[in-house]
């Protein structure tokens, strides 16, 4: 009997890849919710690459309504799935604090997740899918799908990052993902292992990220070009284009690209690129906001000034705590400068400039903070313990204490002073990464996609051409057909 297998699609055009050669080399019927722009509808609706049995267009079942949600259908939705519907809409990106462009009353926001958990439902009982397949949960859709299957009993696989560069694995959606510790002869030095890391680090991935996304100023040029001279009824249509007009649109952007100069202007002037060798500290990373790590991995932990000052609260005498912020902001426009000062107005709290490396830090401190990001995962292959928030892949590792409340905070900094990492748990863990997971190149073929469709990242809403999409496809056969192998292999072992 053939698996039914149902994807959920989106921009990226990544999972449509996937599809395709999962397809062509695993007996399956294959169902998709896509989650796209309007210019994108016309290709899935023409095009013969992939037989999908039937797809669902989200935004055509996600309407603009003035009727009032329905609180009782929403209660039992939260019931009978386990799901925090308030707590992922306030994490949310269109719906609270990022959004500039449009304001959501309760009620929209109930609306929406009103149809959406009518739609998802509707469709798992129409298609009764063996496994679903996703690429990483960005938004509370996704996530709210996701946990409607997780709660029914269908396999949710998703294609995640290890937290080692370059290394992903595809997990099971029904089950949390921790690497068990199992018994290797394998021993390396510390100086092999840190080797290891550089082959696969997560910094340079950052720093290769920087230099090929939204560089060409002459695709930024054409993408303005192509968005003012060309229909833009995404704003009718998609919730989180709403307000979005060509004129606010312009506007907003002018505004940011002025405000973006001038912060950078104040962090080059204010911030130190210097480290202070002669004191005892303790480093906490920023994340990039808005991005997944906090919003949907971490949904209580998204205030980061919050988070420093209860780490600068619960400081022994004798140390500092060293914050940098993440390189990756400046697609972000950077902080607000009001944020900058008032971390640097902390008394035991030191500001670094962003470009100071990030591995030479965490060479020099004596414990690594972070909420979720893979700082304190590399913390342990230079012998520094660290503290996350939430459960990470490697939260399991013993030198890692995950917090359980916030208050637990100075005992757990404390004690974690005191940790040594143990060089035999950190081999096993990196011979369980390396038997768990595989060299996938996603930075390249993100890029790829960006380039080639999107004006260098710079435009989503986009046409997307049969013999374009196929001509792509054809020249990344490599990874895609990687993926779906990686897939397939997960499908079989799961049944």
């Amino acid at each position: 009997m053939s698996d039914k297998i149902l994807f959920w699609l989106n921009t990226s055009l990544t999972s449509f890849g996937i599809a395709k050669f999962i397809k062509e080399k695993h007996e399956c019927e294959i169902f998709a919710i896509a989650d796209i722009v309007d210019k994108q509808k016309s290709f899935y609706e023409k095009q013969q690459l992939v037989k999908f049995q039937k797809i669902w267009y989200y935004h055509d079942h996600i309407l603009q309504t003035k009727k009032k949600p329905d609180l009782e259908y929403l209660e039992s939705v939260e019931q009978k799935h386990k799901i925090n519907l308030w707590l992922l809409a306030y994490n949310e990106r269109f719906f609270y604090k990022f959004n500039d462009f449009y304001k959501f009353s309760g009620d929209e926001i109930l609306s929406i997740l009103e149809q959406e958990c009518k739609l998802f439902e509707s469709i798992i009982d129409q298609v009764k899918p063996d496994f679903v397949i996703m690429s990483a949960i960005l938004y509370h859709n996704d996530q709210i799908f996701s946990e409607i299957c997780k709660s029914k009993g269908i396999k949710v696989l998703i294609l995640d990052t290890t937290n080692v560069g370059y290394r992903w694995v595809i997990i099971d959606g029904t089950t949390n993902f921790v690497l068990k510790h199992d018994d290797t002869n394998i021993t390396k030095s510390f100086q092999e292992l840190q080797d290891y890391l550089k082959g696969f680090s997560p910094a340079k991935q950052v720093i290769e990220f920087k230099k090929t996304f939204q560089i060409s100023k002459w695709n930024y040029f054409k993408a303005a070009l192509k968005f003012l001279f060309s229909n833009n009824t995404n704003v009718n249509t998609h919730y989180s284009y709403y307000g979005r007009t060509k004129f606010r649109v312009v506007f907003k952007m002018l505004i940011y690209t002025l405000k973006k100069r001038y912060r950078e202007f104040c962090i080059n002037r204010l911030l130190t690129r210097q480290m202070d060798d002669s004191c005892r500290f303790i480093y906490f990373p920023l994340h990039t906001e808005q991005e997944r790590a906090l919003l949907i991995a971490a949904p209580f932990y998204t205030n980061q000034l919050e988070i420093i000052m209860h780490i600068a609260k619960s400081l022994p005498i004798g140390y500092k705590l060293v914050v940098k912020d993440h390189p990756l902001s400046v697609f972000r426009g950077w902080r607000s400068v009001s944020t900058y000062k008032a971390i640097m107005q902390l008394p035991n709290v030191i500001l670094l400039h962003h470009s100071v490396n990030s591995n030479e830090i965490i060479k020099k401190c004596s414990l690594v903070i972070t909420i979720s990001g893979s700082s304190g995962l590399e913390a342990a292959f230079y012998g520094k313990p660290s503290i996350v928030f939430v459960n990470t892949t490697y939260s399991s590792l013993p030198s890692t204490h995950k917090l359980q409340s916030i208050e637990e905070l100075p005992q757990a900094i404390h004690s974690s002073l005191e940790k040594q990492v143990k060089i035999s748990d950190l081999n096993k863990y990196v011979t369980l990464i390396n038997e768990n997971s595989f060299e996938c190149d996603m930075q390249r073929l993100d890029t790829s996609l960006q380039n080639y469709f999107f004006y260098s990242g710079f435009l989503a809403d986009v046409e997307i051409s049969i013999d374009k999409i196929n001509s792509f496809l054809e020249e990344n056969h490599d990874i895609f057909d990687l993926l779906a192998n990686e897939f397939i292999k997960k499908i079989k072992s799961t049944k």
